[in-house]
């Protein structure tokens, strides 16, 4: 019976856990199809021969000897589409990137190029043929021989461990344990089955196993085959990583700075199990498993699990996690109101917070928010609660919404109650009459502020009458207690205020919104506005652009609609692309929105502000909230992501009638400004068990990533409706590039114990790990006819020659950016990288074509020269050539960037600085030049439009020539380490080369 190989988790399916498993499968032989220049594809049947030194195929019309490839000839294995034959456009469509491979051989450095019936047979070719090009110079041993490997030794000695009575046999149950121990999502099901199964095989049926049973179940059970392939890729031995395979590791793929041999060996003895890996040094597969899974590896970047925001801008330039019915744990009609609800959204970092005042029955304020009188809560009990938990989780100001409803008496004993128990705690300073925005989180620091209404100053009693808040009067109606009609003619109710809860109120006065141009004209910055979801929506979509200069200055709150009874939640995405700060949102409703919300939070050390994002805070910007396009100044970043495979999925809830299947897919969702929404899954994963195989590529292009959160969402695949199965949302800016695991959260966003994805993560105008600052040199190649932003006529003669001089340096500055992005993709083509490598990646691949080959041809990098060229001596093959000749355009590319962009980045920022000049004179010079209604508003449009291109542009620029630096440094980085690079001493220092141009003012 022929041996089959799958990358499948069924217990009943072989997995390839070593290099001898795909070795045997190249043994064996299979079909693949073969693709011609002319784009034909061919099936042909591929084996590698008995000796290991050639791969042959058939049927061919050339003779035996020439249709075949000598192992000793292969330069290079490329995963994907990635040589200009399988790129073609008559085949780009028909197969899957991971299907497709390329075997590039001989001194022309021709290619070989296959399409495969699936990414399983693609990797263990692929694996199968890098480890038998490193042994090409020594024969290697036949697969399965030889002594035994660092893992099977730290197997082994596991078993002996719990061979108590050192009989060479532990019971099955014992063993069964033991594997659980060391894979802990494992399920006992599936591990006894495996014993079963090998005592079966091995006809050796009994309550007890023998070492090389156990050692053969745990390598079937606990190698993760894509993980395996991995470490292949990177280790220079094919079974395990050293210290220096490990730092390239990181470098390279996971795009970590400043890695150290020091920090290598660390992550070594924290992760590798066994002892003598540990004292050699080296990671093996189940070490870099578990580091891959560890939390030094994450998706989400370490940077924003502290506050690492600047938190010094005024209060209105951030977002505000805020709950709406903080207490209710149910609805909002049938809920009932219960004191942990606050507890729970004061640990989530939730820094606004509604209390509804109500009259109590014992001459108290009470809080409830149902329809039921007897789930009230002693406001009292509230304000304790608060002040015991309001900083348990933030040290940021908490502001206190007060909605009330309650009788003056009644507010007086709220008032003492706020005074006595949160004492130094409330902020009751008044505003200072001279600033004209919020003091900052930063110096509002363990404080709480009183969100309320406050007696005109005219009101010298001890009560007065105020507009009321619309808010919370649907409850009033359920109640029974609205008592209080609407003035005739409509306009606003009036309530009864006492003093005392006026003179809480400080910086956060509620006011009734009228118009935004009365607003501009009088609200001063420590007046805010409530809107209903159904207000601000229409003033979303009416008018985002003025909605969004409001919220320069002004904190804007917006509150679920009543007509939500059952306390669902508004979108928050929807509002804060408009800089709303404050989104209220029902904490105890799961699902997608308070993915959302609570995903977006989960930044800047979870403190509950994230800063806007800059366009949206500069005084003079121009954002429309709606651009179903790229916004001006700032190109799109590309997110490329690749879905590789899911651990220990659980069932969905109440599937228990579905017996033990689960077919998942995995649903990635851009949330984000309308250009940026998005989603793509993957294909169905049939009969996989809880470790399904997807090896899917997605890709997103994302217009404002300050502001775009990514989901992933897996569901069940099921003809009656596909079932939830786990979800994890992170905001874009957190994301760590390279080899990640997602941890999965259930539908309340609990953590899943052992529930992962496996993903690939790669943006390619960013730097890896870390923040990452925005790159100009997005992975794309440019269009045909290059697109120049361009400055707008604003009908004020003045104004427009001042930015009519920026015409000439905008384009000068997008040529230059192009140039080298356009030569920057070509290069990494011919090396047959992705737009996504850096460029170490390029320069290593190009080393191992040349030191893959005995009689390779001589190329040097000269390090001595700070553009450091690519020297050929003698004669080199076609594809070289290519490659060199790439390589020179690049650097020269890259060189005009450097040593032009300064010039061209000073007039930009001195045309947009002599615009702001204008700035401040701007009303005069429009009412001198008579311009109003329409006319005013366009001018008014095109000076914001000007101001924000020169400044992107300026800022692309200055990014495009430390990017330019950064991959000088990376070439002399890799000449070095990969032994092509002569005259190494010079190297440039990066302190040297990055020497940054001058901050952007805002």
């Amino acid at each position: 019976k022929k041996k089959t190989v799958s990358f499948s988790s069924m217990p009943n399916d072989r997995k390839i856990n070593s290099t001898a498993a795909c070795i045997s499968l190249m043994l064996e032989g299979c079909e693949l199809k073969k693709v011609r220049s002319n784009s034909r594809m061919y099936s042909r049947f591929f084996v590698l021969d008995a000796d290991l030194r050639s791969v042959r195929w058939e049927p061919s019309k050339k003779d035996s000897e020439k249709a075949k490839i000598e192992i000793k000839s292969v330069k290079e294995v490329r995963v994907g589409k990635k040589t200009p034959v399988l790129r073609s456009n008559g085949l780009s469509d028909q197969f899957p990137d991971e299907c497709a491979f390329s075997i590039i051989y001989g001194d022309n450095y021709e290619s070989l190029d296959l399409v495969a019936s699936s990414a399983d047979v693609v990797s263990a070719w692929v694996m199968g043929l890098r480890y038998l090009v490193s042994y090409g110079k020594h024969s290697p041993e036949a697969p399965g021989t030889g002594h035994p490997s660092l893992r099977t030794s730290w197997i082994s000695s596991v078993f002996d461990l719990a061979d108590l009575e050192k009989s060479g046999r532990i019971p099955v149950s014992r063993a069964v344990q033991l594997i659980k121990a060391l894979n802990p999502g494992m399920k006992t099901s599936t591990i006894e089955l495996k014993f079963k199964e090998l005592q079966k095989a091995s006809e050796r049926p009994g309550t007890e196993v023998a070492c090389d049973l156990f050692v053969e179940a745990y390598c079937e059970l606990c190698t993760r085959p894509e993980i395996f392939f991995l470490l292949v890729q990177f280790s220079s031995n094919k079974e395990y990583l050293g210290v220096k395979d490990l730092l390239m590791f990181l470098e390279v793929e996971q795009g970590m700075e400043g890695v150290t041999e020091e920090k290598c060996l660390e992550i070594v003895s924290k992760y590798e199990p066994s002892k003598e890996g540990r004292e050699k040094g080296y990671l093996a597969i189940d070490g870099f498993t578990r580091y891959l899974l560890s939390a030094d590896c994450s998706i989400f970047d370490p940077q924003h699990r502290k506050v690492c925001q600047d938190m010094a801008q005024p209060l209105s330039h951030y977002y505000i996690s805020s709950a709406h019915s903080a207490c209710l744990l149910e609805d909002n009609f049938w809920g009932r109101s219960d004191i942990s609800g606050y507890i729970s959204a004061l640990g989530l970092g939730c820094r606004s917070i509604e209390l509804v005042l109500w009259d109590g029955p014992e001459g108290e304020p009470v809080v409830y928010t149902s329809p039921s009188a007897a789930s009230c809560v002693p406001f009292r009990a509230v304000v304790g609660l608060i002040d015991q938990h309001a900083f348990t989780a933030s040290a940021y100001p908490l502001i206190l919404c007060l909605v009330v409803r309650c009788s003056a008496p009644q507010q007086r004993l709220a008032a003492q109650c706020l005074r006595k128990t949160l004492g130094e705690k409330l902020y009751l300073e008044p505003p200072n009459p001279v600033a004209s925005y919020l003091p900052s989180p930063e110096e509002l620091k363990g404080r709480i502020l009183i969100k309320g209404k406050k007696l005109p100053p005219t009101c010298e009693d001890s009560e007065g009458e105020v507009s009321d808040e619309e808010e919370g009067w649907e409850l009033a109606q359920r109640l029974g207690q609205e008592d209080r009609e609407a003035p005739e003619g409509g306009g606003l109710r009036r309530v009864r205020l006492s003093r005392e809860l006026s003179e809480l109120v400080s910086l956060c006065q509620a006011v009734p919104f009228q118009d935004f141009e009365s607003s501009r004209r009088g609200q001063r910055y420590w007046e805010m506005c409530s809107f209903s979801e159904v207000e601000a929506g229409r003033f979303a979509n009416e008018c985002p652009a003025e909605l969004v200069s409001y919220n320069k200055r002004f904190l804007s709150r917006i509150y679920p609609s009543p007509m939500r009874i059952d306390a669902s939640n508004m979108n928050p995405q929807d509002f804060w692309k408009c800089g709303c700060q404050m989104v209220a949102m029902n904490y105890q409703t799961p699902g997608l929105m308070m993915d959302l919300n609570a995903g977006w939070f989960r930044q800047n050390g979870a403190c509950g502000y994230v800063l806007r994002p800059a366009i949206m805070r500069e005084e003079v910007s121009y954002f429309s909230a709606n651009a179903k396009d790229s916004l001006p100044g700032v190109p799109a970043q590309l997110l490329h992501l690749k879905v590789i495979s899911g651990q220990n999925l659980p069932k969905p809830k109440g599937s228990g009638a579905k017996g033990e299947v689960v077919e998942p897919y995995v649903c990635a969702e851009i949330h984000g400004i309308p250009a940026d929404c998005a989603e793509h899954r993957t294909k169905t994963a049939l009969q996989s068990g809880d470790n399904p195989i997807f090896d899917e590529s997605l890709e997103f292009q994302i217009n404002l990533p300050e502001l775009a959160v990514l989901r992933f969402v897996v569901l069940d695949d099921d003809y009656i409706g596909d079932e939830f199965i786990a979800q994890y949302t992170i905001p874009f800016e957190c994301l760590q590039p390279g080899y990640r695991h997602v941890p999965l959260q259930s539908l309340s966003g609990e953590p899943l114990p052992h529930a992962t994805l496996f993903v690939h993560v790669a943006i390619t105008d960013r730097r890896g790990g870390g923040k990452g600052h925005r790159r100009g040199l997005a992975g794309r190649r440019g269009r045909r006819v290059r697109e120049y932003t361009s400055t707008k006529a604003t009908g004020i003669k003045a104004i427009d020659e001042v930015f009519r001089t920026a015409t000439q340096p905008l384009r000068e500055a997008t040529d230059l950016r192009e140039n080298v992005q356009n030569a920057l993709v070509s290069f990494k083509e011919l090396c047959g990288l992705t737009p996504a490598a850096n460029m170490k990646q390029c320069i290593l691949t190009v080393s191992t074509w040349l030191l893959h080959s005995d009689s390779a041809p001589s190329v040097t990098l000269n390090l001595a020269e700070q553009y450091p060229p690519m020297e050929a001596q003698g004669p080199i093959p076609d594809l070289l050539r290519k490659v060199l000749t790439a390589y020179e355009t690049m650097i020269q590319t890259s060189r005009t960037l450097i040593e032009s962009a300064d010039a061209v980045y000073g007039k930009l920022i001195q045309a947009q600085q002599a615009g702001m000049d204008f700035h401040k004179e701007l009303h005069r010079i429009e009412t001198k030049e008579g311009l109003r209604g329409r006319k005013l508003q366009k001018a008014l449009e095109s000076f914001a439009w000007n101001i924000t291109v020169l400044k992107g542009q300026a800022d692309l620029l200055k990014h495009a020539k430390a990017e330019a630096l950064d991959n000088l440094w990376q070439i002399h980085n890799a000449g070095q380490s990969c032994g092509i690079g002569r005259n190494g001493s010079a190297s440039p220092e990066p302190s040297r080369l990055q020497a940054p141009l001058e901050p952007i003012p805002e």
